[in-house]
C-alpha cells in the first residue's frame, strides 16, 4: 500500500481533500498535519477532524502546527472559506483531541514509521514542511515526492503574481522548493481546472452518506464563491482545488508537468511570494542572470485532464459502500 501525509489548511477545498483521500483503498492516509492559512489553527484543526469524523477516519492521527508563518503575521481566507473555514455550515463539533506532539514531530514520526517512502502533500503554506525539512533534513530519505498546491506559472489570487499559499509564506515555500527532495508544483494554472457540475454536487447534498453530503454542500458553497470568477461564471460549476492535488497523486497520469527552475520572490514589495517559473528555452537566455538558469528544477504543472479527474472524485463518492 502506498503512503501519504496530509497538510492542511482546512478550508473547503481541503476537506474534499481529505474525503478523497481518506477514500482510495490503495493509499494509506498516515497522519494529517494542520497549519494556519484558510483560518487560524485552532479552527483548522477543529475542521481537520469534523471531516474525518464524518469519514469514519477517527483513527487518523491529526496534529497542530505552526499558528503563522515564519516571518509575518498570520491571514486568512475567510471571503472564500466562510468565517469558520468550512462554509459556515454549522456542523457539529468533534470531540476528538489532536495529537500532543507538535506537527513537526508527527510528521517526523510517521515519516520515518512508514514501510515505504511517503508522498507528502501540503494543501496549505508549508511552514510545517520548512520547519521539518529545516529541523530532522534526515526524513528526506523516507519522502518519495512533495506534490504541494502552490505557486503559479502564470497569474495569482492572492496578488496579481502570488498564490496565497506562498504569499502566505514565501520563506518555507522558498525552503522547500529550494530542499532536493523531489516535488510537484501543483499551482494555480491546474487548480481551476477540475469541476463538478451542479447536478453532481447536488445529488451529492442528498446522498445518506454523512462525507459525500458534506462534500456535495462545501462544493455548492464553492459554486457561489466561484460564480464571481470570469473562468467559471456562468456555469454553475464548483471547482475540486486542493481535491485536484489529491487527484494528481492518486493518478499522475492526468496531469501534464514540465521541469522548470521555480524560485519564490522574497523581497518585499508586490512581487513577494510569487513563484518565477523560468520558462525559457536557450541556455544562452538563461545565462543573462545569476549566471545560469534561475531557481530549483521541479516538476511544473501546466494542464490537467479534467473528466479523467472529475470521474476520480465522484466515482470515490459514489461507490457501493459510500452511497
Amino acid at each position: 500500500m502506498q503512503q501519504m501525509i496530509l497538510d492542511v489548511d482546512t478550508g473547503v477545498d481541503d476537506a474534499l481533500a481529505l474525503i478523497l483521500a481518506v477514500r482510495q483503498p490503495e493509499w494509506n492516509l498516515r497522519a494529517v498535519t494542520c497549519v494556519a492559512g484558510n483560518t487560524d489553527l485552532a479552527g483548522v484543526v477543529t475542521n481537520t477532524m469534523t471531516v474525518l469524523d464524518a469519514l469514519g477516519a477517527q483513527d487518523i492521527p491529526v496534529a497542530a502546527g505552526a499558528s503563522r508563518p515564519l516571518l509575518e503575521d498570520a491571514r486568512n481566507a475567510a471571503h472564500v472559506h466562510g468565517t469558520d473555514g468550512m462554509a459556515d455550515l454549522s456542523l457539529p463539533k468533534s470531540r476528538r483531541r489532536p495529537e500532543t506532539a507538535h506537527a513537526v514531530e508527527v510528521l517526523r514520526r510517521e515519516i520515518f514509521a512508514s514501510p515505504t517512502p511517503v508522498t507528502l502533500v501540503p494543501l496549505a503554506p508549508m511552514t510545517n514542511i520548512a520547519l521539518l525539512l529545516r529541523t530532522y533534513p534526515e526524513v528526506a530519505a523516507n519522502i518519495e515526492r512533495i506534490v504541494f498546491m502552490g505557486g503559479s506559472a502564470s497569474v495569482g489570487n492572492a496578488t496579481p503574481v502570488a498564490e496565497f499559499n506562498t504569499w502566505h509564506d514565501p520563506e518555507a515555500a522558498h525552503i522547500v522548493i529550494s530542499s532536493g527532495v523531489p516535488a510537484t508544483m501543483f499551482g494555480l494554472d491546474v487548480f481551476y481546472a477540475t469541476t463538478v457540475e451542479e447536478r453532481d454536487y447536488r445529488k451529492l447534498a442528498t446522498s445518506e452518506d454523512p462525507a459525500s453530503r458534506l462534500a456535495g454542500h462545501l462544493l455548492g458553497h464553492l459554486a457561489k464563491v466561484n460564480a464571481g470568477d470570469f473562468r467559471l461564471q456562468g456555469i454553475g460549476a464548483a471547482g475540486l482545488g486542493d481535491a485536484g492535488a489529491v487527484c494528481a497523486v492518486i493518478d499522475p497520469e492526468g496531469l501534464s508537468t514540465r521541469a522548470l527552475p521555480v524560485e519564490v520572490s522574497l523581497a518585499a514589495g508586490p512581487a513577494r511570494g510569487q513563484t518565477i517559473v523560468d520558462h525559457r528555452t536557450k541556455s544562452s537566455e538563461q545565462r543573462l542572470a545569476h549566471g545560469g538558469a534561475r531557481g530549483t528544477t521541479i516538476d511544473v504543472a501546466l494542464a490537467v485532464d479534467e473528466h479523467r479527474y472529475r470521474t476520480l472524485f465522484l466515482d470515490a463518492l459514489r461507490s457501493p459502500d459510500y452511497g
